[in-house]
């Protein structure tokens, strides 16, 4: 995936096309020589050299905790959409543009928020206050599964619920779905927040504390500091029991199979039969349990921690859900701990930002579907489905040229890569949403009855044959995405776009920027994990013994290489954990400047602005990752993510045998790596 980290909600964004130019790095023609720092030394820090001075003029915008093209890019695309929900506020009843300009006006009704109160909510805190034994306490844990485990985003396999539900191609047999069951239950991003003994996460632990006691207060809860301290000690107790990051990539480590009735002996302390039940899943003979050890240990809590520490833990759980459609005031608080202090952003979102973003969550290819009839031209699908081509193209010539890998492998890659599915701008069908029932006056059941209208489309597709052409992200966000269980890449429209994709300049440009994003999509279906899928997507190996061997040797550098960078003192990149995102990096950049060459046809390529075209091609790759992040944010994405911070993914130049003769860096030079150093892995 493109994007490096992710605030609590998903966001489409972030300033106005007065700075795309100006700040977000890339000017039509040459690189942005502007932001340029030519006091330092390209062969020793490149990340700097191309963007040094940028970062020293440019200041993070208050309500945000990093800035960078991509932000900015996301925040076009979000003004963009203001202007299409406002509109859409007219549009015919009954139809879905209605139904998005009905969702966004609701939203912005904050003084119908004040006006209901806690009124929304009372129902739901009555089913909790009624819970008697454990049985009901099942039902009611049940009652919040849903579809919202963060897959493609940067805080994977997290979600605040007990349990995640992800339906998907199982990977033993890719004609079905199935549904994965995942670790979940923290409100805090991962377990090391719960865990981690460093004197900064015992600070967040304290002030999480504080939080929770703060929401339970605002909801008129009495003995919230005793309270919040049980529900604390809950939530560490799930954290032990947690697969770290790094383990939860493990996709052979995951992919176990469970007989529904095999839970109650391998899982004990939780009634499974009415979890089930409440969740809709009765009838579901199997499920992938992707942490068993951690879904044994959060069943045993269920069945040991006191009944009215649960009851507390699923109050607080719901109005931290609902915060940002009560009154203002839990919205601000949530935000005063899940913003500030969890990502050191200083100042939240203003409410029609909220607002779009919520719409967005909710009706996605809705909003989608009005966004590409306006922004995205069929001339510019077919421009960047010509530059696809010429990407796959690059890749299966330089699998051709692997000297190492034995033909019977290479035979099976080049396989894969002529069945892996491309997908540009937007799906083939759009999705319905004519059964979602939305009101103009009632943000609180918009957002539920949204979240439920999901979790029962995804339940809907068991049973039923595999959509390879279905899109797992919206066409309006700027990132992109590679399916290995379903072969499939999706290429959303808003990346495509200046500053990674720009007719107006060289095309060299171009295929540092968005080239290298595309090869990096292609590259995730021959990474650590989706090396271990074959061209249906199943989980197999297609390797022999040696190649495998080899493979696994390359990336084991990269670990090492990435081990070595060090944001803080105190913390390092863990290169397991972001093995796959830089196996990715490295291969779609190699196979980006490769397309590059191959659309020059034997002619020399022209020179611009004082930079020879290789020159411009890494430095285009470099500026693409012009980011600034808030300290929190960044040790947050240091922990939970499994992409590294933009720095060290622009400075992957080090592992290309161009870049040293387009810079002259030499030995001695901090990023110079011998050329048996390099890592070669595609």
């Amino acid at each position: 995936m493109r994007s490096s980290h992710s605030s609590r909600r998903p966001a489409l964004a972030l300033t106005a096309l007065a700075l795309l130019l100006a700040d977000a790095g890339l000017a039509a023609g040459t690189g942005d020589i502007g932001g340029i720092d030519p006091s330092v030394a390209p062969g020793n820090e490149f990340f700097l050299y191309a963007n040094g001075t940028w970062l020293k003029q440019t200041d993070i915008p208050p309500d945000r905790s990093s800035f960078g093209p991509a932000q900015v890019l996301a925040d076009l695309t979000r003004e963009r959409i203001a202007g299409l929900l406002k509109s859409a506020q007219s549009a015919a009843s009954g139809s879905s543009t209605r139904q998005i300009g009905d969702y966004y006006a609701a939203y912005l009704d904050e003084a119908q928020q004040e006006r209901l109160g806690l009124e929304p909510l009372r129902p739901l805190l009555a089913r909790i206050e009624a819970i008697s034994d454990r049985r009901a306490l099942a039902r009611a844990l049940g009652a919040t599964l849903r579809s919202d485990v963060d897959v493609l985003n940067s805080t994977n396999l997290h979600t605040p619920h007990l349990f995640g539900l992800w339906v998907a191609q199982d990977l033993d047999d890719p004609t079905r779905y199935s549904p994965f069951l995942l670790q979940g239950g923290l409100t805090m991003p991962d377990r090391d927040y719960y865990l981690n003994p460093a004197p900064r996460m015992a600070d967040i632990r304290s002030q999480y504390q504080a939080h929770v006691a703060a929401m339970l207060s605002l909801a008129g809860i009495t003995d919230p500091a005793s309270r919040a301290g049980r529900i604390f000690e809950l939530e560490k107790r799930i954290a032990a029991a947690h697969w770290t990051r790094a383990a939860s990539e493990e996709v052979t480590k995951g992919n176990n199979h469970w007989s529904a009735g095999a839970f109650a002996k391998q899982a004990p302390g939780l009634d499974w039969q009415a979890y089930f039940a409440a969740a809709g899943l009765a009838a579901q003979p199997t499920f992938v349990v992707w942490q068993p050890s951690a879904v044994t240990g959060i069943a045993a809590l269920v069945g040991s921690e006191p009944l009215d520490t649960w009851k507390d833990y699923l109050r607080f759980h719901l109005l931290e859900e609902y915060a940002d459609v009560l009154p203002r005031r839990f919205g601000d608080e949530s935000f005063k701990f899940n913003g500030q202090v969890l990502s050191g952003t200083p100042q939240r979102l203003a409410r029609w930002k909220e607002a779009i973003d919520a719409t967005d969550l909710a009706l996605g290819e809705a909003v989608g579907q009005l966004y590409v009839a306006r922004y995205f031209p069929p001339s510019e699908k077919a421009r960047a489905e010509a530059m696809v081509h010429n990407l796959l193209a690059a890749f299966a010539t330089r699998i051709d040229k692997l000297e190492w890998m034995a033909p019977q492998t290479r035979a099976r890659a080049k396989a894969k890569l002529a069945a892996l599915k491309v997908y540009v701008g937007y799906p083939d069908h759009w999705r319905s949403y004519s059964a979602l029932r939305v009101l103009r006056t009632d943000a609180f059941g918009n957002q539920r009855r949204a979240e439920l209208f999901d979790y029962h489309y995804n339940l809907a597709k068991l049973g039923k044959p595999v959509d390879r052409s279905e899109w797992a992200m919206t066409p309006q966000l700027v990132n992109a995405v590679n399916l290995p269980a379903m072969n499939t890449i999706n290429f959303p429209a808003a990346i495509l776009q200046p500053p990674y994709f720009d007719p107006q300049r060289d095309a060299v440009m171009d295929y540092g920027a968005i080239g290298a994003t595309i090869g990096h999509e292609i590259s995730h279906s021959f990474d650590d994990q989706g090396a271990l899928f074959d061209a249906s997507g199943r989980l197999a190996n297609w390797w022999t013994p040696q190649d495998f061997a080899h493979f696994q040797a390359a990336g084991q550098r990269l670990v090492e290489q990435f081990n070595a960078y060090h944001p803080f003192p105190d913390i390092a990149v863990n290169g397991k954990q972001t093995l796959s995102e830089n196996i990715a990096d490295v291969a779609g950049l190699s196979a980006a400047y490769d397309a590059w060459h191959m659309t020059l046809q034997g002619a020399p390529p022209a020179s611009a602005g004082g930079f020879t075209p290789e020159q411009l091609f890494f430095l285009s790759y470099a500026q693409s990752w012009r980011t600034k992040v808030r300290e929190p944010a960044l040790r947050r994405q240091v922990v939970t993510d499994g992409h590294a911070p933009a720095q060290y993914r622009a400075d992957t130049v080090r592992n290309l045998d161009p870049w040293y003769a387009a810079y002259k860096v030499v030995p001695g030079q901090a990023l110079y790596l011998s050329p048996a150093e390099r890592v070669r892995i595609w």
